[in-house]
């Protein structure tokens, strides 16, 4: 690129004055800055600063994934983008955790927030809207079948399995079956991405799309490489400010919960609201665009990723540092989750979606967050 269009590019790019600014304002004050949590007013000023700057700056990652698979095209373009929201996660997730007492239920909790987030609010809202707007909405219904078939096995054995197990007390996995999950997860992931990505790619396109092109083709001009290596690069550079700023955001929100008795969900909640966000502005944008594959591809790849990827990196993570983690769900949340894996079963069973889905999926989220405080 010339130096005239990198210009005009770095002007669109203010927010990350904003975070790296704030970045260094929390890093110059230390411990300053969390001083006065006792009152209201400032703790819900540095709340809301530091949840705007961290989702800014996540919105701003999934801009620049986007512009990738702009020049990528699907399925990679969707799989840079879960990929991406994925490792704010995990980051976001150990940041929380390496930060005062330890939380053996904040991982559950965010997987779990995520996964009601995702296929409950993010599914519901796009197919409300989509359905309202065209009537029905069309994908392939290969690719959903293809998801939910590993999504499912993987979120039984992360989530549930941890409540029934007898080697350990609790909802808890003993180290070998800590291990057994982390090598399983990740070899079914990587058995997705290669079918994903190689052998049934067109699984995951609508009728009308056609194969991208491999990277090599599109990147043979020197203004589209320089292109690709800018957002490359324009995307680290945003995730930098959430993982800085992940571990402070704690702060406040461990305040709430420890000293004014709130549910301890939402620390999870938060979290996952933070990594949801940013997809589910890009997945109900398609629906409305009537791009309903992509959405689609969106959704239900963040819930894998979610499951594949992170809860091997949370276990490691937590075997690392000697932090114990509780991964199976309980009572309410327990139930919740299996309906809500019995809804998308019938949701994505026949290539066609319409308002009354979408409207079903929406009302089981509003039961997540009533059961939040209503338990």
């Amino acid at each position: 690129m010339n130096t005239t269009r990198q210009f005009s590019l770095l002007s669109k790019e203010w927010f990350l004055l904003v975070s790296a600014a704030t970045c260094l304002v929390f890093w110059l004050a230390g411990h300053r800055m969390f001083v006065n949590l006792s009152q209201p007013w400032w703790l819900a000023l540095l709340f809301v600063w530091l949840f705007a700057t961290v989702l800014g700056s996540a919105i701003c990652v999934v801009r620049h994934a986007d512009r990738l698979a702009e020049h990528l095209g699907e399925p990679y373009g969707t799989l840079i983008l879960t990929l991406s929201v994925t490792s704010i996660e995990v980051m976001s997730i150990s940041a929380v955790m390496m930060h005062g007492d330890n939380n053996p239920t904040l991982a559950r909790d965010t997987l779990f927030a995520v996964t009601m987030i995702v296929l409950n609010g993010m599914v519901g809202l796009s197919l409300l809207l989509g359905g309202w707007r065209y009537q029905e909405q069309q994908y392939n219904l290969q690719g959903a079948n293809a998801y939910l078939g590993v999504i499912i096995p993987l979120a039984v054995l992360a989530l549930v399995l941890p409540s029934f197990t007898l080697s350990t007390e609790g909802p808890t996995l003993s180290r070998a079956q800590q291990s057994f999950l982390t090598v399983l997860s990740v070899g079914l992931y990587v058995a997705f991405l290669g079918l994903q990505t190689h052998r049934h790619r067109a699984y995951f396109m609508s009728g009308d799309e056609t194969p991208a092109p491999r990277l090599a083709r599109h990147s043979r001009q020197h203004g589209q490489r320089g292109q690709l290596w800018w957002h490359v690069l324009l995307l680290a550079a945003y995730m930098a400010p959430v993982v800085i700023l992940a571990e402070k955001l704690a702060r406040p929100v461990d305040y709430v919960i420890e000293t004014l008795r709130a549910p301890l969900a939402l620390g999870g909640v938060a979290i996952a609201v933070l990594v949801a966000t940013p997809e589910a502005i890009g997945a109900v944008r398609a629906a409305a665009s009537n791009h309903l594959q992509r959405s689609i591809n969106i959704f239900l790849g963040s819930v894998l990723s979610t499951i594949g990827l992170t809860v091997p990196a949370i276990i490691i993570i937590s075997r690392l540092t000697d932090h114990p983690i509780v991964l199976g769900l309980q009572h309410t949340d327990l139930l919740l989750f299996l309906l809500t894996l019995a809804v998308c079963l019938v949701t994505f069973s026949s290539g066609r979606t319409n308002v009354l889905q979408g409207a079903v999926h929406l009302i089981l989220f509003v039961a997540y967050v009533f059961l939040i405080f209503e338990t």
